[in-house]
């Protein structure tokens, strides 16, 4: 828990402020004191258990449980009256990204400890705040927004990362943040608490959480895609990107290229090279969702 507290965001400062900080700290500081009379029945801790005369003491039973599967949330780009980016050559953003989706969804058939849900399999319009929603409710493990956008410039061309950040890390991801934001969202967070004080640290909490577990697996996913596919300068970026504002859901955009240059809608536009970068970022997030990242 202190790691969550002292971490800093990638970008901007912290997302508690001092005086919640020093209460936040000021609780946790008890809590060594306290776990032995308080979170234990005092039938646990009053006396010390003495196995009765010829029985042995039983050892403790391990347990066995299998771990639920992780939850994977492919949201593709777009849909319905909104195309997204349009190629140089007429190719829709809408599309590339749910047949990705779709393509990825198919490479976990394989995996038994994870399960893969898409925000839309049919080609229709679903508002932002609507995508960032059903991965809360689906309570999501990693929520995954697949995007092929236009650049700034055409030059740009190759995958990229984009984690959620109040500043962008740069001016090409602001713009790229500002051209998808078509609604804003708040991304609530169901905090059971009457004190409103109690209930903002809670949800600071929970949000620095899903940011930073989100920062970690960016990195680990641009390592493993770096060595099978060609990546945007730069490749790790964030933004204040409306879709990935969930508290509770760890939240990533992925730039899979940008249409707006005449390589890369080339190659998006080859069902063998969309069933590639399919095949290689389920592999990378499946590595990742079965790492210690995910508990």
């Amino acid at each position: 828990m202190a790691f969550f507290l002292d971490h800093e965001e990638e970008q901007g400062a912290p997302l508690v402020d001092p005086a919640r900080r020093r209460v936040l700290r000021l609780g946790l500081a008890a809590l060594p004191f306290l776990s032995a009379s308080l979170l234990l029945p005092s039938a646990l801790w009053a006396a010390p258990v003495i196995p009765q005369k010829g029985k042995a003491a039983s050892a403790p039973v391990p347990d066995n449980k299998p771990r639920p599967p992780r939850l994977l949330m492919l949201d593709p780009g777009h849909g319905g009256h909104d195309p997204g980016a349009i190629g140089l050559s007429g190719t829709y953003e809408k599309d590339i990204t749910l047949d990705i989706a779709r393509r990825m969804a198919a490479a976990f058939a394989g995996e038994p400890s994870i399960k893969v849900q898409l925000t839309r399999e049919r080609d229709v319009f679903l508002p932002l705040s609507e995508r960032v929603e059903i991965g809360c409710a689906a309570r999501a493990d990693l929520f995954l927004s697949i995007h092929a956008d236009s650049a700034p410039n055409h030059g740009a061309r190759g995958l990229s990362v984009y984690t959620l950040s109040e500043k962008a890390s740069d001016q090409f991801a602001s713009q790229l943040a500002d051209k998808e934001n078509h609604a804003d969202v708040a991304g609530g967070l169901n905090v059971p608490v009457d004190d409103k004080e109690v209930a903002a640290i809670l949800f600071d909490l929970a949000a620095r959480h899903t940011r930073n577990t989100a920062q970690r697996v960016k990195v680990g996913f641009i390592k493993g895609m770096g060595r099978r596919w060609e990546l945007l300068e730069q490749p790790m970026r964030s933004a204040n990107f409306a879709v990935l504002r969930s508290p509770e859901v760890p939240s990533m955009l992925v730039e899979t290229g940008f249409l707006s240059n005449k390589k890369d809608e080339a190659l998006l536009s080859k069902p063998l090279q969309r069933q590639k970068i399919a095949t290689l970022m389920a592999k990378e997030l499946a590595f990742l969702l079965k790492s210690p990242l995910f508990g």
